[in-house]
This record gives structure tokens, C-alpha cells and sequence, in this order.
């Protein structure tokens, strides 16, 4: 499987994939520095993006799980963080101070949300 990566731009507040930079025209070599000025002359701002890496697996609904997602295990539990962690990603939940490893036996999970644009749900 070769790695998939999705970004989330701090500064607009969006998500897009690492492969939409490329097709855009930008320059790949963006992510080396923060100084570096795409082929539409943006400004690069490493510091205000964040990487997330697919996981391979797939949640109920075939959606993608990415880094930082929100999954539901069970429509009345609390909501668990998917993170890389010790090169593996797991299911964290603060709240619940419980942490899996996530695997094939927790995809009937569904994804609710993500960490930057919904982080109110863990908060609870």
C-alpha cells in the first residue's frame, strides 16, 4: 500500500490532500521550508500545516480513516481520537482513559468527525 496523507491548513481551516498540492502546480519541495512560493505566488506557511497519514483501514461507511479522525465505536459511548503513536495507531480516549490498537476488528466504527474542526466532541 503506498502512504496516503491528507494536510489541514491551521490558517484557512481546511483539509486537502498531499496529492492535490502536486496537481495544483505548487512546488513540492513546499513542505522542506517555510519560505517557499507556489507557481500562483503564495506564500508557503509550513508552520501553520499539519500532516495526518491515512491508516488503510476504512470505517462502516468505507470512509478513510485518517490521523486525528473521531470515531464512534457504539452510538452511546464517548468519542475515540485515532492517533500514531510508537508507529502504530490506536484509538485514545481521555475520557475514558482507554487506548487501543486500532485493527480490522474495530471497523464497524463510524467517523463523526476530526480533532480540528469538531475537538468539542472529546471535550465532553
Amino acid at each position: 500500500m503506498v502512504p496516503k496523507f491528507r494536510a489541514w491548513d491551521k490558517k484557512t481551516k481546511e483539509y486537502f490532500h498531499i496529492s492535490e498540492l502536486w496537481n495544483s502546480g505548487t512546488n513540492p519541495e513546499c513542505f522542506n521550508f517555510d519560505g517557499w512560493t507556489d507557481n500562483f505566488g503564495n506564500e508557503g506557511r509550513l508552520k501553520d500545516i499539519v500532516i495526518e497519514q491515512y491508516t488503510g483501514l476504512q470505517d462502516a461507511n468505507g470512509d478513510d480513516i485518517y490521523e486525528n479522525d473521531l470515531v464512534l465505536l457504539d452510538p452511546d459511548d464517548q468519542p475515540y481520537l485515532i492517533i500514531l503513536n510508537e508507529g502504530k495507531f490506536e484509538l485514545s480516549s481521555d475520557y475514558l482513559g482507554l487506548v487501543y490498537d486500532l485493527g480490522e476488528e474495530y471497523m464497524d466504527c463510524e467517523i463523526i468527525g476530526d480533532v480540528h474542526t469538531d475537538g468539542d466532541l472529546i471535550d465532553r
